[in-house]
């Protein structure tokens, strides 16, 4: 079975299917706050997708981050070593990436367990 969360035109923000959830790239709303802030944001927009899928992080399985500014590494790791369970942590790459508003500064995708 297939389960899509917060579904638009063009594609879901989330869909459920064999016991995991696989989550759309998310960005921050407020395209100009700085990386802390937008982080921050798309971290918690992961968040609830999972939670609206039933999962959480301590089920996440990887997560991609993408930069279009590598020397935001280190403030965006800031705020997401915070963020996710210390006793699980997923598997993750982190690549500098162009993205598709130029105020944008962090895009992530995650896959976690039902």
């Amino acid at each position: 079975m297939i389960k899509r969360y917060v579904v638009g035109s063009r594609m879901s923000q989330a869909v459920a299917a064999g016991g995991m959830v696989h989550i759309a790239g998310q960005v921050a709303d407020d395209r100009k706050a700085g990386i802390v802030s937008q982080t921050q944001q798309v971290l918690a927009k992961i968040d609830a997708l999972l939670k609206e899928a039933g999962s959480d992080r301590a089920k996440l399985i990887a997560v991609n981050v993408f930069l279009p500014h590598i020397t935001d590494f280190d403030a965006m790791n800031s705020i997401y070593d915070a963020w996710i369970d210390p006793a699980n942590p997923p598997a993750r790459a982190c690549v500098e990436a162009r993205l598709a508003d130029p105020d944008l500064r962090v895009e992530m995708t995650a896959v976690a367990l039902l």
